[in-house]
């Protein structure tokens, strides 16, 4: 006859428990501390929402700067918002669309001062002047459209009320390019400087995380320094409150930024997309 095997002792298989339980915490712990708040909209992620586009792979060019078509018409988002200036007419867009995504990759916000615009960089702040009502307001395009015969720009509603324009749904307006945006006022959270938009030269570097704690992305920084140039954090604040971005490397134009991404993601980084300093 077999000798039975004895079942493991319950002791023994609890003690083996709670190291496993214990270890999968640590790192749960180790990774929630470090989660990165940002993420590439503008470098990634292909345009959607309102405009139908459908997802394009990494390339040379960030996904909402390449030609699309709608209705079959081609358009090609410009690489500089520098010196943009148009006369034309506005429009708005608001229930309809609200919490649908927008072509960056963002929720739109019928509240939130944006706007759809055909072919401005993404990211661009435009000043919006009502010819009629002399009324303005500062908007940051967060999306494409609209794609109407004769129109320019579509407002949010916020940004249309302001405007005056909510009643009539349209009105004459100047659009003015201001910039991305590069500080913001404490008290309102409305950009109040503004440096020229120029996807091909300028300095770029790649964003690598970011975090709500500046001591967790000095740590961050201290440890990228070890192994690559120029790792540096920078504050930066908008809606969703303040935070800290790190970035490593230096590049006088977008390709070299590109590439470099792209082999910091084969090395393994969760995330690493290129933005203009």
């Amino acid at each position: 006859m077999k000798n039975k095997q004895s079942p493991p002792a319950k002791s023994q298989f609890g003690f083996f428990q709670l190291i496993f339980s214990l270890l999968v915490f640590s790192l749960v712990m180790m990774f929630g501390c470090t989660k990165h708040l940002d993420s590439p909209h503008d470098y990634d992620k292909a345009p959607s929402g309102k405009s139908g586009h459908q997802k394009t792979p990494r390339g040379k060019a960030p996904a909402t700067q390449r030609p699309y078509t709608i209705k079959g018409k081609q358009y090609t988002p410009m690489a500089s918002a520098h010196g943009y200036v148009e006369k034309g007419i506005a429009s708005w867009y608001g229930k309809k669309f609200h919490g649908r995504k927008t072509s960056n990759g963002e929720v739109y916000n019928m509240y939130a001062m944006t706007a759809a615009h055909k072919t401005l960089p993404m990211g661009t702040w435009v000043k919006v002047y009502n010819r009629k009502t002399k009324q303005e307001v500062t908007l940051r395009v967060n999306d494409r459209g609209p794609f109407v015969t004769g129109r320019i720009i579509d407002l949010s509603y916020t940004g249309a009320k302001r405007l005056g324009m909510v009643g009539p749904g349209t009105a004459p307006v100047i659009v003015t390019a201001l910039g991305r945006a590069t500080s913001y006022s404490k008290k309102t959270h409305a950009p109040v400087a503004f440096k020229p938009v120029d996807y091909w030269q300028g300095n770029f570097t790649v964003q690598v995380g970011a975090f709500k704690v500046k001591t967790n992305a000095e740590n961050y920084r201290k440890k990228l320094s070890a192994t690559y140039l120029n790792a540096h954090f920078i504050p930066y604040e908008d809606d969703r409150g303040h935070f800290y971005r790190v970035r490593i490397g230096k590049f006088a134009n977008l390709k070299d930024a590109n590439q470099f991404s792209e082999r910091l993601m084969k090395e393994g980084f969760t995330q690493a997309f290129a933005v203009a300093e």
